[in-house]
């Protein structure tokens, strides 16, 4: 089958680590990838950033980047793309009807790119699922008058969730926001993310360390919603830990980080700076090393739509201790592969840490059990699957005479 995935913002080719590159640039890569291994032709529209981009990029056999001129050849950060949506859209339309490469599903990562994805499907008659990667009412009500979305995020994500042929959440939680959100309940679907069993082990080099001292890491951008200051603050109550925190800008470039230098400032006013250490950016290839170094993974964010960083982790054979928000509360069952405490709560998350990393025999548990689970859950090749269905089923219902190719 044919599919295009549609992700205006969140380019598979990107380099991790900053503002607007994280999750959903990784979802995207590793489940193209997947589809390809079972057979499906993909290509990934992304918006053109750069001038010197080509037009298409092989990613792996199957797998193709198609860079789309819409707005100008540089970067944007995502919250002010909205306007240059309909020229996506139409991009699309254009090459879909006139090119020799149409596709039978059209999936949608994020609400801006469901928006290009609806206009070029009117055009074209695809079909259209939907994976919104974040939602607007999740964020207005923890960020307030911090939230820079656009002011008619919502209403455009409640107008999609009814104009999709089907809606994919990754959770549970996310499930109940979309239907408060009014989406139709026969539209949704649940496929998690998933994770790269074949790179993320148990075994293999891990990085280096002090054997003689515990290592607490934390992974992700260093944006305040990921709750990097409440893993620093609750590190008083871990005395004789080390937490490492990878993720951010390059390290040559921490310094010139006002996030980065919140987080150190912190850490000598918490008197905990001599055990804290901000890694920066590292190559996503060089992830399992770094888990593998680990004793237990903090994730404390105060809102997460999914987190695959605590997946990841538990395909390495390290336990989570992390904040019952979003996917969490589904990946990490708490008091079987790792501990579950309140966000913003630096004391509870201190105790849970202080507490695992005591208790040799627990943390060993909590560790084959959450290998098992990320191994019998969570792979991108379950997921694959699972989508595949979900492609072929609204396929038949938009093209009942046709035979899917």
């Amino acid at each position: 089958m044919r599919i295009a995935m549609i992700s205006e913002h969140a380019s598979p080719l990107a380099a991790l680590g900053g503002e607007d590159a994280g999750g959903q640039n990784t979802h995207v890569a590793e489940l193209s990838a997947a589809l390809a291994e079972d057979g499906h032709d993909v290509r990934v529209y992304t918006r053109r950033d750069a001038v010197d981009l080509p037009e298409t990029v092989r990613l792996r056999d199957g797998v193709t980047v198609v860079h789309v001129p819409a707005g100008p050849a540089e970067p944007i950060p995502k919250d002010e793309l909205l306007p240059y949506m309909r020229d996506f859209g139409e991009w699309l339309a254009g090459q879909w009807r006139r090119g020799d490469w149409a596709p039978a599903v059209a999936h949608a990562h994020f609400w801006m790119s469901g928006l290009a994805a609806i206009a070029a499907a009117r055009q074209t008659d695809v079909p259209v699922v939907q994976t919104y990667h974040a939602l607007g009412t999740v964020k207005r009500r923890h960020q307030g008058a911090m939230d820079t979305s656009p002011p008619r995020r919502i209403g455009y994500e409640r107008a999609l969730g009814r104009a999709v042929d089907r809606v994919v959440a990754q959770s549970q939680d996310e499930v109940r926001e979309l239907l408060d959100l009014g989406v139709p309940r026969a539209r949704l679907v649940v496929v998690p993310s998933g994770v790269n069993d074949a790179a993320f082990t148990p075994e293999g080099p891990a990085v280096e360390r002090d054997p003689d001292r515990p290592r607490i890491l934390s992974v992700g951008r260093l944006v305040a919603r990921k709750g990097f200051q409440d893993v620093i603050s609750a590190m008083r109550l871990v005395p004789d830990a080390e937490c490492v925190v990878v993720g951010g800008p390059p390290p040559g470039r921490l310094a010139d980080d006002p996030q980065a230098r919140w987080l150190r400032a912190l850490a000598e006013q918490c008197q905990v700076a001599n055990r804290v250490h901000l890694v920066g950016a590292v190559p996503r290839e060089e992830m399992p090393r770094w888990y593998r170094s680990a004793d237990v993974l903090a994730a404390a964010p105060w809102y997460e739509p999914f987190g695959l960083t605590p997946l990841e982790a538990m395909a390495c054979g390290v336990p989570v201790v992390g904040t019952g928000v979003g996917g969490l509360n589904d990946t990490v069952v708490d008091g079987l592969t790792g501990d579950l405490v309140a966000p913003r709560d630096p004391r509870a998350l201190g105790i849970a840490l202080r507490r695992l990393l005591g208790d040799r025999v627990r943390r060993f548990a909590y560790a084959t059990a959450a290998l098992d689970r990320a191994r019998q859950c969570y792979t991108w090749k379950r997921a694959a699957a699972q989508l595949g269905a979900v492609y072929v089923a609204v396929s038949q219902v938009r093209h009942p005479t046709e035979v899917v190719a």
